[in-house]
């Protein structure tokens, strides 16, 4: 196991300093910074300054996320800011680091990783609550490996775009601030032009984090590092139900509570047809977040078996396998805090509720898409048979749960009909469906489907088509498709139906992978 680096203190120490050119003044936000994961000492990161890249410039800003964090949208955009999240210059008070973490790649134990292409500037108090912001693409670090530290302009408006996307669906997930480009040369498959994510979130922490401590054997470090964890984003766990119910043990309880979140998130990924791709233990987040936009998609027609990731040739990542590979991921944080919980019975109960989690998530939220508030012993059946119906034809999943929203809220049944071939299949279902609303108060069912079932979600060719444009130079798409997807159960009749439509042929020649 190669060891970690020493670190290169940029911000206090002199000769580190020396290492750098001189840049511009920093950039003050008037953020408040505390820096909690850097007080963990050097052994969890390595702290440098991001790599400059020439001539910044806005590519996209989530003024949305700007707000929430108290921030004036129009000083993000000023050149010097824009120059700060590109790396080539500073927030005034960051202290950037980045954070070293191990994990498994496609079921396989992949070693030391780490923050690659990602700086941690630190963590910020802000109207939201303490954030970390991070720069993805702010250049190599001791972790890149054989990796050049960058990011490209596709996969970064990609990550901005389903970012903010899956906050506007009211899942849980990092956030994106922002996207800026620069005309940096990338090669990745061919030459690109490079670009930086500004990403926010409570905390960027992974289950390889832990793992990477335990791995080394370094139990005194993977403690600080859950002690931190529990006492920051879980005091429950040291007095609260599930501490008592294991024994008064509070690491079981902290791996009892991230199985639940993640379980919940899995179930919310599920139901709104949501592939992740990548889901390595490096790419799951501690807090039940929504980790690492990478090769993802929202389903066009609805396949179980359907594989967003073109470098996942067996098929490990596939939309119906995602709660399972999750439940197997945690399998292996609760490997790595066994050394802390010392009963392997105990970890393994902290672990079950994922089995009783998930399934009572999806169920929950399979029948709010139905409209349906009360639970009957057949609904189960009526959800899976629907299902069924939406594979045998490729339906759209998207389309088919709104206009369904749309014909009980008063609207005619034929667009509902007319995704399906088999129409007889589908009039027996609906028959089914309307004799199970019967037994319903009539309070507004259509009204609460179209506040969970949403008309738009990030299709690949619609992410396609605003990176078309930006490579062009032109960002206006990105921003007309961001302020859609961030309220995404609207209607949007200003012409934006294009959005909502059946995707074009061409969408299925996608190719989505790791490279980026």
């Amino acid at each position: 196991m190669p060891s970690l680096p020493d670190a290169a203190t940029a911000s206090s120490d002199p000769a580190a300093d020396a290492m750098f050119p001189p840049g511009p003044p920093p950039v003050d936000l008037g953020l408040q910074w505390v820096h909690g994961y850097a007080q963990l000492g050097p052994a969890f990161y390595t702290e440098l300054r991001p790599t400059p890249l020439p001539a910044p410039h806005l590519v996209g800003l989530s003024t949305n996320l700007a707000r929430e964090l108290g921030l004036d949208p129009a000083r993000l955009a000023t050149p010097e800011v824009l120059a700060a999240l590109t790396g080539s210059g500073m927030l005034a008070g960051a202290r950037p680091l980045a954070t070293v973490y191990s994990g498994h790649q496609f079921g396989v134990w992949a070693g030391q990783l780490g923050d690659g292409r990602a700086l941690l500037l630190g963590e910020a108090q802000t109207a939201a609550g303490p954030q970390e912001i991070q720069l993805k693409g702010a250049g190599r670090t001791p972790y890149s490996r054989m990796g050049d530290g960058r990011a490209v302009l596709r996969s970064s408006i990609r990550e901005f775009l389903c970012s903010e996307a899956m906050a506007g669906l009211g899942i849980p997930t990092t956030r994106a601030l922002a996207v800026t480009g620069s005309p940096a040369p990338v090669l990745r498959e061919e030459v690109e032009t490079a670009a930086v994510v500004t990403r926010v979130a409570p905390s960027f922490i992974r289950f390889g984090h832990f793992e990477h401590f335990a791995s080394t054997g370094q139990e005194a470090a993977l403690r600080q590092l859950t002690d931190y964890v529990i006492d920051r984003y879980y005091p429950e766990c040291r007095t609260g139900p599930a501490h008592e119910r294991l024994g008064g043990n509070a690491v079981a309880a902290f791996l009892e509570q991230v199985s639940e979140r993640t379980a919940a998130l899995m179930a919310q990924w599920q139901a709104v047809g949501f592939c992740h791709g990548v889901m390595n233990t490096d790419n799951l987040s501690i807090l039940g977040l929504t980790l690492d936009y990478g090769p993802f998609q929202f389903l066009d027609g609805f396949d179980p078996d359907h594989i967003c990731n073109h470098s996942d040739s067996g098929g490990r990542y596939a939309y119906n396998r995602q709660p399972n590979v999750a439940y197997w991921n945690l399998y292996c944080l609760g490997q790595a805090l066994l050394p802390l919980i010392g009963d392997q019975d105990v970890a393994v109960a902290a672990l079950t509720s994922y089995k009783t989690v998930f399934p009572r998530e999806l169920q929950a939220r399979m029948q709010a898409k139905l409209g349906l508030l009360h639970t009957r012993e057949d609904d189960r059946t009526l959800i899976e048979d629907v299902l069924k119906l939406l594979a045998a034809g490729r339906v759209d999943y998207t389309l088919f749960w709104r206009r369904l929203s749309d014909h009980v809220a008063g609207g005619p049944i034929d667009p509902v009909r007319d995704l399906f071939v088999d129409r007889t299949a589908m009039d027996a279902w609906l028959q089914r469906y309307v004799d199970r609303r019967a037994d319903e108060p009539d309070d507004g069912a259509g009204a609460r489907m179209r506040a969970v079932n949403p008309k738009y979600v990030l299709r690949n060719h619609l992410g396609e088509l605003a990176i078309r444009q930006a490579r062009t130079g032109d960002f206006s798409g990105v921003s007309r498709l961001l302020a859609v997807l961030q309220d995404p159960f609207a209607e949007h009749p200003q012409a934006h139906d294009d959005y909502a439509g059946l995707p074009p042929e061409w969408a299925s020649s996608i190719e989505i992978s790791c490279s980026s």
